[in-house]
């Protein structure tokens, strides 16, 4: 069974930063892929991003240059470093991860943790 804890959404004032965490239950390494997404209220779930077991890493267009995802293998966390944040950043922040056998492939998700930029 494979549980995903996010911890560290909060308020912060537009220009402000935080620092997401996703703790995984057991080793990151049974992932191929892991990633942060984020939900705003009356839209659709958008993938911010990824992070591959090997390292390698893809933003959002609209996060590149203020976010950083990053994982700590020991510690089977995969974080969101979140600089610069502006209002529209406000969203529920998801954390994923995904196991692929072959042509199948399976999603893990976590609770969710709440970011709320205010102007």
């Amino acid at each position: 069974q494979v549980q995903l804890v996010e911890s560290g959404g909060g308020l912060v004032q537009a220009g402000g930063s935080l620092r997401l965490s996703c703790a995984a239950s057991g080793s990151i390494f049974r992932f191929n892929a892991m990633a942060w997404y984020r939900q705003a209220p009356g839209k659709q779930r958008e993938l911010v991003a990824t992070i591959t077991t090997g390292g390698s890493s893809t933003y959002a267009d609209s996060v590149k240059g203020r976010f950083t995802i990053s994982s700590d293998n020991a510690k089977n966390t995969v974080y969101l470093q979140m600089n610069s944040l502006k209002p529209e950043d406000t969203a529920v922040y998801y954390c994923n991860a995904r196991r692929s056998w072959g042509p199948i492939t399976y999603d893990y998700w976590g609770q969710g943790t709440q970011v709320t930029v205010s102007s």
